[in-house]
């Protein structure tokens, strides 16, 4: 790739490429690229950097001959630009292959794998690393609110990877993290999900299996071993790694947890002894899991304990995980990420720890590719057990689901009521949502707004009608 000058981005605006594509630019490469979805706030950062956005596939947008395309994984064989690409014989490379190629090679990667909690752990580590005085690269799959950005250039060694077990491209159907070089890695837990790219809970751990065992001997793996199909994985692991969480095999651990209205403060263990007590804004027991695992790999790289404290202490968290968007007339308004059972019912339990005495809806927007399979469908139903009132949306895009294996919304109102005696109800449109809200929310309660997507702007629409 010495000779590489033009490098062309084939769907620019995914929230990786379009980060990929800064980091290009930075070290010095002429970058464009292309994209059907060119919107905020993509396409404004991309603007601000000056990077040309082609609008649209075509292969008109390949007249220039570049050096070298990057093509990102959502983009189908079908693609006019891919083939003309092809028939062009361009060289090309995967966001994955690319990231690891330019980036990679000369540091030392930190890839955080998961289901659950990649984009908080990969953020705080990456934090520490900074509070350290360290300089970390990273990429990461969301806006840590420290850094402000997803993607830093550091001068220091580390580099920090939210590690996806999406697959990488039309021609490498594999996880992504399979090409990030791993020296060191967090595995914060091992569940279903991606209903569109795995077959069944086996085939997902085949591939976290396989990113353990890529690590090298003289490398480090923190697990959370409360994950029942963790431990089995770690038997698999060549090097050196170390457990984190409530379970007895656990070699980091938390105890004396104090869930404050403003903060958390819990005592780190290590092999049952305490090593110091932290004290942070974020809640939830999920997110003492992920400072456990984030304090296990930086005791590892030697950072004194004192130093990962401060820097704990000081991370403000990541933009639409438990982010509190607005309070109108005592009424809190919070967005989340949240789209799996596991991380809304983890969300409400921090949520409820946190805001205690408060009465809480859940409002749910089925987006994610396995949320709108009926996949969870009985699942979903334990999961909202403790909110007081949910609103179940209609299906994103139902179409793109077989009839057959689509997830019922109205099935799922209906037994939250029955089973857990709620205020449970399906509206499918996201002004009658809102309108629904505005009319019946009280001053003291929450509104906990969860999907993985933009919900129709349900966020600036509620906090306007609460108004």
């Amino acid at each position: 790739m010495s000779k590489t000058r033009h490098i062309h981005l084939i769907a620019i605006c995914g929230v990786g490429m379009s980060a990929l594509a800064g980091m290009l630019q930075a070290r010095g490469f002429r970058v464009t690229g292309s994209d059907q979805n060119v919107y905020p706030p993509m396409s404004t950062q991309l603007a601000a950097l000056g990077i040309e956005v082609r609008q649209g596939f075509s292969p008109a947008h390949l007249a220039d001959n570049p050096d070298l395309i990057i093509v990102g994984n959502a983009v189908s064989r079908s693609n006019p630009e891919v083939q003309a690409m092809l028939e062009l014989g361009l060289p090309f490379l995967s966001f994955p292959q690319a990231l690891a190629e330019f980036f990679l090679q000369d540091r030392h990667p930190i890839v955080v794998a998961g289901t659950h909690g990649k984009t908080t752990t990969a953020s705080l580590m990456a934090w520490v690393l900074a509070a350290a005085g360290l300089q970390p690269s990273f990429m990461i799959g969301g806006i840590p609110r420290n850094f402000g950005t997803n993607y830093q250039l550091g001068d220091g060694p580390f580099f920090v990877v939210e590690g996806d077990e999406y697959d990488t491209a039309f021609f490498d159907k594999g996880p992504k993290f399979l090409h990030y070089r791993p020296q060191s890695a967090i595995l914060t837990s091992v569940e279903f999900d991606h209903g569109d790219i795995y077959r069944d809970l086996d085939h997902v751990k085949d591939a976290f299996r396989r990113f353990v065992q890529i690590l090298p001997a003289n490398g480090f793996l923190a697990a959370d071993v409360d994950y029942p199909h963790v431990p089995a994985l770690l038997t698999t692991a060549p090097c050196l790694w170390e457990g984190y969480g409530r379970s007895t095999m656990a070699q980091w651990g938390a105890r004396d947890i104090e869930w404050g209205e403003t903060t958390t403060r819990f005592v780190v263990l290590r092999n049952g002894q305490p090593v110091g007590a932290v004290e942070w804004e974020l809640m939830g027991w999920h997110n003492v899991h992920n400072a456990l695992g984030v304090i296990a790999v930086a005791s590892h790289l030697g950072i004194p304990f004192g130093r990962i404290r401060e820097g704990l202490q000081r991370f403000t968290g990541v933009k639409r995980r438990q982010e509190l968007r607005g309070i109108v007339h005592d009424i809190m308004v919070i967005d989340d990420f949240a789209h799996h059972p596991t991380a809304i019912r983890e969300t409400l339990a921090a949520l409820q720890a946190r805001y205690r005495g408060r009465r809480f809806w859940a409002i749910f927007e089925p987006r994610s590719a396995t949320s709108r399979r009926s996949t969870f469908q009985e699942a979903f139903v334990d999961a909202f057990a403790g909110a007081d009132h949910v609103i179940i949306a209609g299906l994103y895009n139902p179409d793109y689901i077989p009839l057959g294996e689509r997830l019922s919304p109205e099935r799922l109102a209906s037994d939250i009521a029955v089973k857990h005696g709620k205020d449970a109800h399906y509206i499918p449109d996201v002004d009658a949502i809102v309108a629904h809200i505005a009319t019946h929310a009280q001053p003291g309660e929450v509104v906990v707004i969860m999907s993985n997507g933009g919900f129709g702007g349900i966020h600036e629409k509620l906090l306007s009608a609460l108004q």
